[in-house]
């Protein structure tokens, strides 16, 4: 098991936070999604090695009010920070909001040796927003909701995102991390998403042609099943469908099958 290092820097000037473990040759990047940060990954990096990026709000990066907290945002601040630490190409791990990754592997896919989505958002036309997502998509209410945090909201309010609740330490972590600069990060990352802004980000996906893991919980509200079909029938790699029928959106806190499928995918390819 390798041991998992915290590191701060700034690329740019702007504030940046990520994990790493020991790797050898083409290094693992994980991208986290929202009520979380690189510290989600950490049994993952003990598994596979490589680095687990702290996106723009959450953890230790850049959570300004002037920054705009956006899928073609973090394409670029992905991009930026593996040129910083001189990383040529990488394989993409991705969960929720981290599908912003796919923005990135449709620019330069060159650099995208093999790509693994874990309940990541459907960067297609037509995504049906969940309940919370509805709440923090609407303006005052979504600050309403978030002025109003608790341990005891949250776990309410992500009490059918997982098959099983929450651990309580996973949700007292989300609960911390939920600091004023992520929930306005948040707020921010979901509104800007339009009509036609995540068919726009998936629209090259077919020339993506790295091989690609999907594994899907399909008990997830958030990101339902159907997105992980789309996704094996739009990526331009070979695909491998693996679905979770008693999990969630957090998979792999409800199923020891899926860091070893994923850690063997990644060591395959």
């Amino acid at each position: 098991m390798s041991e998992v290092e915290r590191h701060t820097g700034e690329v740019e000037g702007l504030p940046v936070g990520w994990r790493s473990a020991p790797f050898e040759g083409t290094p693992v990047l994980y991208l986290h999604g929202v009520l979380g940060s690189s510290l989600l990954w950490t049994p993952f990096l003990e598994a596979t090695g490589g680095l687990a990026l702290d996106l723009p709000g959450s953890g230790a990066s850049v959570k300004a009010g002037t920054f705009p907290y956006s899928i073609a945002a973090f394409d670029g601040f992905i991009e930026r920070f593996l040129d910083w630490r001189g990383i040529d190409s990488v394989k993409l791990v991705m969960h929720d909001f981290g599908a912003a990754g796919l923005a990135f592997a449709q620019r330069a896919g060159g650099r995208v040796e093999s790509i693994v989505l874990i309940n990541a958002l459907a960067l297609f036309e037509g995504h049906q927003w969940d309940r919370l997502a509805r709440i923090w998509r609407t303006p005052v209410l979504g600050e309403l909701w978030m002025g109003c945090l608790s341990p005891r909201l949250l776990r309410r309010a992500l009490r059918e995102w997982n098959a099983e609740p929450l651990p309580e330490r996973d949700l007292r972590q989300a609960y911390k991390e939920l600091d004023f600069g992520t929930q306005r990060a948040t707020l921010r990352l979901y509104r800007s998403v339009r009509p036609g802004t995540l068919a726009a980000a998936g629209a090259h996906l077919g020339e993506i042609d790295a091989p690609a893991l999907i594994v899907w919980g399909e008990r997830d509200p958030v990101n339902p099943i159907a997105a992980a079909e789309r996704y094996a029938q739009a990526l331009g790699g070979e695909s491998e469908l693996m679905v979770l029928a008693d999990a969630g959106h957090w998979p792999w806190l409800e199923s020891q099958a899926v860091i070893p499928a994923v850690a063997t995918f990644l060591a395959r390819n």
